[in-house]
């Protein structure tokens, strides 16, 4: 496991992070960026969060490449597929961004009653919960030293 960084360029973190936004590149300019993160993403306007939750593809996507392809597996049921493409589409109704949970290599079957779970949550919970994702993810991607 690696040290988390002192400085990271916008390009490294846009990697870390699913894209290139806005929170990347305030982020860029930060020390110790991965520590940081979760106060940086709170004090962005809430369009600039739901950008950096939105910069990841949705969970399941049949097209994944780089971290997320790794990250999500190559667990391809058609049914569990189907189902996970329903209910993205009924989170991003609902929230207004983007489902975004740390896979840890966990089967894409899990993750589904993991999306159910979190649909019964307040849009503030949501939220939260989200931003804290994407944070966890940029940090295992970044610990796992892994390349997309």
């Amino acid at each position: 496991m690696r040290e988390l960084p002192r400085q990271l360029s916008v390009e490294e973190l846009s990697e870390l992070f699913g894209g290139r936004t806005r929170f990347a590149e305030r982020l860029a300019g930060s020390e110790r960026p991965l520590e940081s993160a979760p106060q940086v993403l709170r004090e962005s306007p809430e369009e600039e969060q739901v950008e950096a939750l939105n910069a990841h593809p949705p969970i399941g996507a049949r097209r994944l490449t780089g971290h997320s392809a790794v990250e999500q597996g190559t667990d391809d049921d058609p049914a569990i597929l189907t189902t996970l493409a329903y209910l993205n589409e009924v989170y991003l109704e609902k929230f207004g961004f983007r489902f975004l949970v740390f896979v840890d290599r966990r089967p894409k079957a899990e993750i589904v009653g993991v999306l159910e779970e979190r649909l019964a949550r307040t849009r503030e919970e949501e939220l939260e919960t989200a931003l804290d994702e994407l944070v966890a993810i940029a940090r295992d991607r970044w610990a796992s030293g892994a390349k997309a």
